[in-house]
């Protein structure tokens, strides 16, 4: 009988299993209370995508705060915002509230009202958040300053949002709907949160795929290109005066293009392009040695490929050269594009089809990083690329975690934005944008006590 009781009083017991939940979670939050510690604010900001100190509650409304936050949501980027009081501390603001948080993302503060923000280099290059904290100076209003910065950087974030935003809720608290969606999770598991990263992991794979069809196209060219090389050379081994360092030479440029078509041909992801492009640079210096043998010239040495388009066969000189607004550099070039700089010319620049039209392929996105990388190798790469969009990119320690480091070696474990790194991460991109310490260099929220003043 006592048996019978206990079935029949289940469903009463649920429901007040479910109303302690309610009742717990309707408690006060942490943060709705005046603690402004980092660690209340790297709890409340896993949760949601911006927080508002309870002193700074006059700068941005709960109604604001959580407009805000969906609009975050939406984007699904991993952008965090908080809104302090003028006298809040700052020294080392940044670094100490990327670590309470530990999640790779973009932060911005507003403080009083000043405003700055820091990011992680995978998410965002620092010359992106200088850009848009510049933009955003003249909005005094603190509703205005946010929205205006957070619709000019999701567009070009990188990274999805952490799985822990999963439901709505406001910068000053938690709204009734929160408390609702997560009674629902205690009763019903996680599987909403497993959908969630799902879905990101989903939409890595598919921002991979379109890289690499993009790449495609231009591997392609290279690969065609190579083969009329081949055919225009007209060699055949048994043809008077080859000798056996001749044949190998062939021989060599003859695998480099079956392996790079092979490459090519089982790509799965952009990083497998470094090795399409490193058989072809092989292939193309083997054919100058054999030109080299068969005119009865000196063998060239071993040099990394033209700079401005690696089809133009291995590089004869180092050439100065000035991209547009960039320092001058010296790159390995060919003879045509040495003649073309030594006149005063442009050289023939490789460009590549980008949603901006045909631009150089140092201009077209960090997918060409493997593709260069192949070529030149990485100890190189970096300094012929210096000032421009790919290698200001690949300049920093967490490029782009979408595609590695740029040399090909597109690491798998590389933090992408919203991911869990904890104090895994590298201090310099939330440092001052002087490349000194923190905050530009002195510790001090913007350098010398004016916030954002060392830009």
């Amino acid at each position: 009988m006592k048996a019978v009781v206990r079935t029949r009083n289940l469903p009463a017991l649920l429901a007040a299993a479910l109303l302690a939940t309610l009742a717990v979670l309707w408690a006060p939050a942490p943060h709705a209370v005046a603690d402004s510690s980092l660690s209340t604010i790297g709890r409340a900001l896993r949760e949601n995508p911006v927080y508002v100190d309870p002193a700074a509650s006059a700068q941005l409304s709960a109604g604001d705060a959580d407009a805000l936050a969906q609009r975050i949501k939406r984007a699904d980027k991993p952008l965090f915002v908080v809104v302090l009081p003028a006298g809040y501390p700052t020294q080392n603001l940044f670094t100490d509230l990327r670590t309470a948080t530990g999640i790779t993302g973009a932060y911005a503060v507003r403080l009083g009202d000043r405003f700055d923000a820091r990011a992680d280099s995978s998410v965002l290059s620092r010359n992106a958040v200088h850009n848009l904290v510049t933009s955003v100076q003249g909005d005094r209003d603190a509703r205005t300053q946010l929205t205006d910065f957070t619709d000019r950087a999701v567009p070009t974030m990188r990274g999805s949002a952490p799985s822990g935003w999963g439901h709505t809720g406001s910068g000053g608290g938690v709204s009734s709907t929160a408390l609702i969606a997560t009674a629902a999770v205690v009763v019903v598991g996680g599987a909403g949160a497993y959908a969630v990263v799902r879905r990101g992991r989903r939409r890595r794979a598919e921002e991979q795929r379109a890289a690499l069809e993009r790449l495609r196209v231009v591997v392609d060219e290279d690969i065609t290109a190579f083969g009329e090389e081949l055919d225009r050379l007209d060699f055949h081994p048994a043809e008077p005066g080859a000798d056996d360092a001749m044949r190998a030479d062939y021989e060599r440029a003859l695998d480099a293009y079956e392996q790079a078509k092979s490459l090519m041909a089982s790509a799965a992801r952009p990083e497998d392009v470094r090795g399409v492009t490193q058989a072809l640079e092989d292939g193309r210096f083997s054919l100058a040695q054999l030109a080299a043998r068969r005119e009865g010239r000196p063998l060239p040495e071993r040099r990394p490929p033209c700079f401005f388009d690696p089809r133009h066969g291995p590089s004869v000189a180092d050439a100065v050269w000035t991209p547009p607004g960039g320092a001058p550099r010296e790159v390995p070039v060919c003879a045509a594009d040495g003649a073309r700089l030594a006149d005063g010319h442009d050289p023939m620049v490789r460009e590549v089809d980008t949603d901006y039209g045909r631009r150089p392929y140092w201009d077209a996105g960090p997918a060409y990083g493997p593709w260069a990388g192949g070529y030149f190798g990485g100890g190189l790469l970096p300094g012929l690329l210096v000032g421009t969009l790919l290698g200001s990119m690949m300049a920093t320690p967490s490029y782009a975690a979408d595609y590695g480091t740029g040399y090909g070696d597109f690491g798998a474990d590389a933090y992408s934005g919203g991911d869990v790194s904890g104090a895994d991460f590298d201090p310099g991109d939330f440092g001052g944008f002087d490349g000194g310490g923190d905050f530009g260099g002195g510790g001090d929220f913007g350098g010398g006590g004016d916030f954002g003043g060392n830009f």
